[in-house]
């Protein structure tokens, strides 16, 4: 389970580095071809298959190219068998954005499965949290 922990970590620990670096193809490695991604925009019902997921990527890159972080801050894996999940914190902004907000983190949670001994990404759920209205504590 150790060396399996190790794999996802250094698996998600790419991923957010190419997203940073806006290199799709390796954005893209360690994906299922039915992954199904809940992400900040739209559509509400999700992002279904590679294709698709391939496709949110170009716009975020070039938000991204004004400057912006995306760092991961936190990282806690769980494996259990043929199925894992993660979740995480990242600083995820422009430095204007952050300089305003620092304390804003985007959430990650990623599902995995293993498919001929390897960890594949089969779920991604990207938010951030909702700071337009106090939820009293609720």
């Amino acid at each position: 389970m150790a060396d399996d922990e190790a794999e996802i970590r250094n698996l998600i620990e790419r991923w957010a580095d190419a997203v940073h670096r806006g290199d799709l193809p390796d954005v893209l490695a360690d994906h299922t071809d039915d992954i199904v991604m809940f992400d900040v925009p739209p559509p509400h019902d999700g992002v279904r298959g590679i294709e698709a997921y391939r496709d949110t990527w170009p716009p975020f890159f070039e938000w991204q190219s004004q400057g912006a972080s995306f760092e991961i801050v936190s990282l806690d894996v769980t494996v259990g068998g043929e199925a894992a999940f993660a979740y995480a914190l990242l600083r995820c902004g422009t430095p204007e954005e952050l300089a305003e907000h620092p304390e804003s983190r985007l959430r990650l949670t990623v599902g995995l499965r293993k498919e001929n001994g390897r960890w594949v990404v089969a779920h991604e759920h990207h938010s951030f949290a909702d700071t337009t209205t106090d939820s009293g504590g609720t």
